[in-house]
């Protein structure tokens, strides 16, 4: 659900200081939010503090909210805490190997280019 920002309260947080912002607005610029924050039936922020300070900087005036109903004081900290809690991050090879197919996709080899080109001839002699 979209929610205007400017309605969103932010009530005392475990976190004190949103850490550096900067690469995660620069993937909410080229990516959009791909996680939509949390907040309670009265627009009490519970999870996602630091995608919400990103798209205020950012100048967005609405953000993509889960709303969630029936919560009280303790289960918004309960997940609040949870969810900076429970995030794994990945393992060095895991992101290598990431990377590395990244880089061949972006870069592919002669002959994967040679046969890109030669389905995208006949695709197009056919599709008329």
């Amino acid at each position: 659900m979209l929610i205007s920002i400017d309605s969103i309260k932010i009530k005392r947080r475990v976190r004190k200081e949103p850490d550096d912002l900067e690469a995660l607005m620069e993937s909410m610029k080229r990516y959009g939010l791909l996680n939509p924050i949390t907040i309670s039936s009265r627009n009490i922020l519970i999870a996602g503090e630091r995608r919400l300070e990103s798209a205020k900087r950012l100048g967005w005036k609405s953000i993509d909210a889960v709303v969630l109903s029936d919560t009280d004081p303790i289960s918004e900290l309960e997940m609040e805490i949870e969810e900076n809690t429970q995030r794994s991050n990945f393992k060095e090879q895991d992101l290598l190997e990431g990377y590395k197919r990244l880089e061949r996709m972006r870069n592919p080899n002669i002959f994967v280019r040679i046969w890109r080109a030669l389905v995208a001839f006949f695709k197009g002699l056919f599709a008329k």
